[in-house]
């Protein structure tokens, strides 16, 4: 199974951009992590902070089985990157680190989610993971992790 994980503007910077809100683990650290938890998934990441190049990726992602997808603050901006993901024939998560439906108005609405089967906000980093089980349910198939 090959999930493809794509970080938007400004996750370059997690472990050291508001550790208190996106935690302390760098970008580096959770995709290790999602290695070591799912090994049997071939992952692809991609991090940009430029609109046009998470669109790319978005439409390249069919290939994949899945595409977990985090767009930053283009979530609540990118009426383009919505409409790529709803274009995008792969089963689509989307990930957020904060719980966004607590914080600031503007931030409390998902035009990407628009695009997407599904959504996960507030859960830490731990978000991707759970994002990874979902897929593997879409698929029909069930991970082991860590050997359990």
């Amino acid at each position: 199974m090959e999930i493809w994980v794509i970080n938007g503007p400004n996750l370059n910077l997690l472990g050291s951009r508001e550790p208190e809100k996106y935690g302390h683990s760098s970008l580096p650290e959770l995709e290790t992590e999602l290695q070591t938890a799912f090994p049997e998934i071939l992952f692809r990441f991609f991090q940009s902070n430029h609109e046009g190049q998470l669109i790319d990726w978005v439409q390249q992602a069919s290939q994949a089985d899945a595409l977990i997808i985090n767009p930053g603050g283009f979530a609540h901006t990118s009426v383009a990157l919505s409409d790529a993901l709803t274009a995008c024939t792969t089963y689509k998560i989307e990930v957020h680190i904060t719980h966004i439906f607590s914080r600031e108005e503007f931030r409390r609405q998902s035009i990407t989610a628009l695009g997407v089967h599904a959504s996960i906000a507030g859960a830490g980093v731990q978000g991707y993971h759970l994002g990874v089980r979902l897929a593997f349910q879409a698929k029909g198939i069930w991970p082991s992790v860590n050997g359990k």
